[in-house]
């Protein structure tokens, strides 16, 4: 059985990235961006456990544990801050939702 190449992991997270940065750019809900960011971490995510495996370290597989950890976080304070936004303006447009005053 053969390996799967490096470089297909890296065009997987590349291709990752790309498609969460096109949705946190184009996207106008607050919902599909907030995917979007995950999206991009976990392309990351991807590119370290990739080096960390091919250069046989753990540093990467730490890097990544890290990177969970705080996109967790991130995920309770900003589904938080989402449901807050919803209950007071009734909308998740980004474009109607622009500043932070009622």
């Amino acid at each position: 059985m053969t390996a799967v190449p490096i470089s297909w992991f890296l065009t997987l997270s590349a291709v990752l990235f790309v498609l969460g940065v096109a949705g946190f750019v184009f996207r106008r809900s607050v919902i599909t961006v907030f995917m979007s960011i995950e999206l991009m971490l976990n392309a990351v995510n991807l590119s370290f456990v990739t080096f960390s495996y091919q250069l046989k370290q753990v540093n990467g597989h730490l890097f990544t544990f890290f990177v969970m950890v705080v996109a967790a976080a991130e995920a309770a304070v900003g589904l938080a801050i989402i449901l807050t936004i919803y209950k007071n303006r009734g909308t998740l447009n980004i474009d109607e939702v622009d500043s932070l005053k009622n």
